[in-house]
């Protein structure tokens, strides 16, 4: 069987690298069901041509889909295990993402689907593999029987399912280890949403030992890093202006509140404090805040709400990938410090938390303390997105010294790679010493030496120092 690994292209798919083979794929005519099909022409030895199918979104949903960095994660996790569960936040495109990828699909949340639900939910499980169950979580009976439907066919890609929520764990639900592979689709990061990235920095090729060639025309301005932060990752409002991706974005604060945290749990507070508390989230994003903080914060509109009710609403708002817990790094270190396990939290997508405080381009332009931690919490989010492609994951590393690095990326073969994030170019130097410092204390001989170290910054242009650090902009990184 044939493993497919796909790049990326900006627009539909090229000339791909896979295992050593070529693999060209050419768009041909659409068939009656309105789907689009691609046949893969594989040109390596002891293999064949296959055939990949690709559901025409705009055709069945009336919106042309935009290819994301998790398409090649997903292809790869369908032909590996019988069922995909693809989780994010409401309106981050899973639905769009799972459709492109699906041969036939069913909402779980229209009317007739839960009608269906009562007499005969085996029902919503027939059709064309892939299929799609979206929303899976408004009926989580559906787990046990797409088990069963994955052990009877002992076939990859049966099912795709995705959900805005994580139902709670309870006995009567049966584990999917082994059937089912998890896939956490994020908002879009900045080389999929904006209209013209220029990419050139790639995450996968750093890992690879790849040193990138100066360029000192690279630096963006200020304004142009604002628009970006301010554009939402959501793919429905990327093309909205500051104005109007706000509005929406502070009705989606609003609907989390009333609607979508009520309907997971029981609160015990009115829709205020859920809005206030994801105020002092964003105020906080991408700082080790503590549940006390929060809970001071917080207390401005609940007098009496205690550090464990405010505890247990962030547990809620994570369920519903709303929030995103950006865990401690803990290496082996030369030195006696001591490491912090406190985790760093960031909202669903920048932008959101740039609306949840009220920051406009005006104010973001006067305030750059609050744009640097927007500007942070965006190239943790994105490198999230970037590092997902070769499943690796974000962490932060500090210590009892204060010594710190904003993003420690892990790969599963025990790479890693080492980030610092700098708003201004001007604060290059100073990013590039601060991990020539940290890192100078972590025992490479048990945790291996980095496999590069970066500076992102907002305004930088593209250069290598002297001790072999790269520096480079958020706009021009790419997977």
């Amino acid at each position: 069987m044939v493993k497919w690994r796909f790049g990326w292209t900006r627009g539909w798919w090229g000339c791909l690298l896979a295992d050593g083979c070529n693999i060209t794929l050419t768009n041909s005519a659409f068939s009656r069901l309105g789907f689009l099909q691609f046949h893969a022409y594989v040109c390596c030895r002891g293999t064949s041509w296959g055939s990949l199918w690709f559901m025409d979104t705009l055709h069945e949903l009336g919106h042309e889909y935009r290819p994301r960095i998790i398409d090649g994660l997903l292809a790869r996790a369908l032909d590996t295990a019988g069922a995909v569960v693809i989780e994010g936040a409401r309106a981050c495109g899973k639905t769009m993402t799972a459709l492109h990828a699906s041969a036939s699909y069913v909402f779980i949340d229209d009317p007739e689907s839960q009608a269906l639900l009562g007499v005969a939910p085996r029902a919503l499980l027939a059709g064309d593999a892939p299929r799609l169950l979206d929303e899976w979580q408004v009926a989580p009976e559906l787990w046990n029987l797409v088990r069963r439907a994955v052990d009877s066919a002992r076939q990859p890609g049966r099912f795709i399912l995705t959900g805005s929520a994580v139902p709670p764990d309870d006995v009567t639900r049966h584990t999917g280890a082994g059937r089912f592979v998890r896939l956490r689709e994020r908002t879009m990061s900045w080389w999929e949403k904006l209209p013209a990235p220029r990419g050139g920095v790639s995450l996968t090729a750093l890992f690879d030992g790849w040193v990138p060639a100066a360029d000192l025309n690279a630096a963006p301005d200020l304004e142009s890093i604002i628009d970006s932060i301010l554009t939402p990752g959501f793919p429905a409002l990327t093309s909205l202006s500051p104005t109007q991706a706000a509005t929406r974005l502070r009705s989606y604060i609003d609907d989390v509140a009333r609607t979508d945290l009520p309907r997971i749990a029981s609160l015990r507070h009115e829709p205020v404090v859920i809005k206030q508390l994801l105020t002092a989230l964003a105020r906080s994003v991408a700082s080790e805040v503590t549940f006390k903080t929060l809970t001071a914060d917080v207390r401005a509109v609940a007098p009496r709400i205690d550090e464990q009710t405010i505890s247990t609403y962030v547990d809620h708002l994570q369920r519903l990938f709303i929030v995103e817990a950006q865990p401690p790094w803990s290496p082996t270190l030369r030195s006696r410090a001591r490491v912090r396990r406190s985790p760093k939290y960031h909202l669903v997508d920048p932008a959101l938390a740039a609306a949840a405080l009220g920051a406009g381009p005006e104010r973001l332009a006067k305030d750059l303390k609050t744009l640097g931690f927007l500007f942070e919490s965006a190239v943790i989010h994105d490198l999230a997105v970037h590092a997902s492609a070769l499943d690796g994951d974000v962490s932060h590393y500090r210590d009892s010294n204060n010594k710190e690095i904003d993003a420690i990326i892990t790969l599963p073969d025990g790479r890693w790679g080492a980030v610092e994030v700098k708003l201004g170019g001007g604060q290059m130097a100073a990013g590039a010493a601060s991990l020539d410092a940290v890192i100078a204390q972590v025992d490479t001989a048990a945790m291996g030496e980095p496999a590069f170290r970066l500076v992102v910054t907002g305004t930088g242009p593209v250069l290598v120092t002297e001790s072999g650090v790269v520096t480079a902009p958020l706009d021009v990184l790419e997977p």
